[in-house]
């Protein structure tokens, strides 16, 4: 089989917009996907030139509704805008024709069959679950292919990993033809990135600021599936590594991993693994044959149960985010606290924490390594949670104070108050001033005096960081600490310095 083709799906209202996508991205695909479905009502009386003046080879789709599309017009008058759009086709220059057409697998027109395999047309015979995943992929291809010149299309919604890890597991020999295999939403990613392991005929794609966008099922923007995972030159020589969390909606990871790979002439790819279970990640990674994962929110304290042997701070934090397979086993290191130190002096210029009062905000696997690195620099702290218990847990860990994260504890935060370091995942992706939703320690009240570290660096400026930086407070967001914690990484699962 050839190399996995990358498609650009066009979700534009419009001929003019959708061939300005292609020429945007032209460099970085091999076919652009017309979404018929999406067009203007009047535009559809123009899409018999879209191949031509595309000037590369397109494939015709008319989605209903039922499928994930916005056709919503009968069958009858879907039947009618395919045959309008293939008919006249150019026997003299068939790159001018839609190379491919793609038609459900309950969707059976005899004269549109007819009619695509005398003008060289290849049918995709697609089925789309978007609720439920789908298995048995490789017999649902063998029964949907009914000819040699049809290309089976399966896409499903996977409600877990597990889901995903099956696609890759039921399909790891399937490529004695060609189809089109890909799980959607924020799980399926890895089928996107990865297509060459299930040898599906091309991944879809889509450009992230479009008109009607698809990232909610998934799709990547073309030039960062180039740029970022570097898609077309993986293959099965391609050591993986990735990130797992929950729910994972951002992270800079694969940007920064992937860009060193790069700089060493590696072959090897960093990918996102949303996942809600952390047990699932692990048999994803075993089945996929993944060397290394960075461990993140909510899984750097239960991803421990599954590791065959631990390094002394892993032991001593009670908390993983980095994980390796040697020999066959799972071996967990942290890196988040030496990230962490590395990063806060910098930013304070100081040498060592002694002689400071430290606010941790937080009780997850991020404070229990940030607990850890405030005792290695000499600092006193004091752990705030909602939950009191949890607090307490890692307070006494390293002989710490700790209190409930409520007004009520004002006076310990303005005991504790030379450094405030908000550990927990508040805040992230929030643009709106600060509130009780978005800001951990929303009823304090900034003197101006104390230093605000935040580990959370999307957005650059959180809501307690403004409202920190208005007081006079010096601030800094945790992008620093992703640095130089990842450059552990890198070495972890390379062996090489990351510059």
């Amino acid at each position: 089989m050839q190399a996995t083709k990358v498609c650009l799906t066009l979700t534009e209202s419009t001929i003019e917009k959708n061939l300005a996508l292609v020429e945007r991205y032209r460099n970085y695909i091999d076919i652009a996907e017309l979404r018929a479905d999406y067009l203007d009502e009047d535009e559809s009386l123009h899409i018999r030139k879209f191949p031509r003046l595309a000037k590369i080879p397109c494939i015709l789709t008319i989605r209903r509704v039922s499928d994930g599309g916005a056709y919503r017009a009968g069958e009858s008058s879907r039947a009618m805008l395919f045959a309008h759009a293939m008919a006249f086709a150019d026997d003299q220059h068939r790159e001018n024709n839609f190379q491919y057409v793609d038609f459900e697998d309950d969707f059976f027109v005899s004269n549109l069959e007819d009619a695509a395999m005398a003008f060289g047309t290849r049918i995709i015979r697609s089925y789309h679950n978007m609720k439920e995943p789908v298995s048995n992929i490789v017999k649902r291809c063998d029964e949907m292919r009914r000819t040699g010149y049809e290309i089976p299309k399966i896409a499903f919604m996977p409600k877990s990993l597990d889901d995903v890890k099956n696609l890759f597991y039921e399909t790891r020999d399937f490529s004695n033809y060609d189809h089109i295999l890909c799980a959607m939403g924020s799980m399926g990613v890895a089928s996107r990135i990865l297509a060459y392991k299930t040898h599906s005929f091309l991944t879809y794609t889509s450009a992230k600021d479009g008109e009607n966008s698809l990232k909610n099922i998934g799709h990547i923007d073309p030039l960062a599936l180039d740029q970022v995972y570097h898609f077309r030159k993986l293959d099965e020589r391609t050591k993986i590594f990735g990130v797992t969390g929950w729910p994972l909606e951002k992270t800079d990871s694969p940007k920064l991993h992937n860009a060193g790979y790069k700089m060493h002439s590696m072959n090897a790819v960093y990918i996102p693994l949303p996942s809600a279970d952390i047990h699932q990640t692990i048999k994803f990674a075993n089945e996929i044959g993944m060397q290394g994962i960075s461990v993140t929110v909510p899984h750097k304290e239960t991803v421990v149960s599954d590791l065959f042997e631990v390094d002394e701070h892993v032991k001593e934090i009670g908390a993983c985010n980095t994980i390796v397979r040697k020999n066959g086993e799972w071996c967990g290191y942290n890196t988040d606290f030496s990230g962490f130190a590395k990063a806060l002096l910098e930013f304070t210029g100081l040498k060592n924490l002694r002689h400071k009062k430290v606010s941790i905000i937080g009780a997850g696997g991020a404070a229990r390594a940030i607990a850890c690195a405030i005792k290695i620099l000499g600092g006193k702290a004091c752990v705030f949670n909602r939950t009191h218990s949890r607090a307490e847990q890692v307070a006494d860990t390293f002989g710490f104070e700790s209190a409930s994260l409520t007004a009520d504890s004002i006076g310990m935060l303005k005991k504790y108050s030379d450094l405030i370091i908000q550990t927990t995942s508040v805040g992230m992706n929030s643009t709106e001033m600060s509130n009780v939703q978005n800001d951990p320690i929303y009823f304090y009240k900034f003197s101006g005096k104390e230093i605000l570290f935040d580990i959370v660096y999307t957005p650059e400026i959180t809501p307690i960081m403004q409202r920190a930086m208005m007081a006079g407070c010096k601030v800094c967001n945790g992008s620093e600490m992703l640095k130089y914690q990842a450059y552990e990484q890198f070495k972890i699962f390379t062996g090489v310095e990351y510059a």
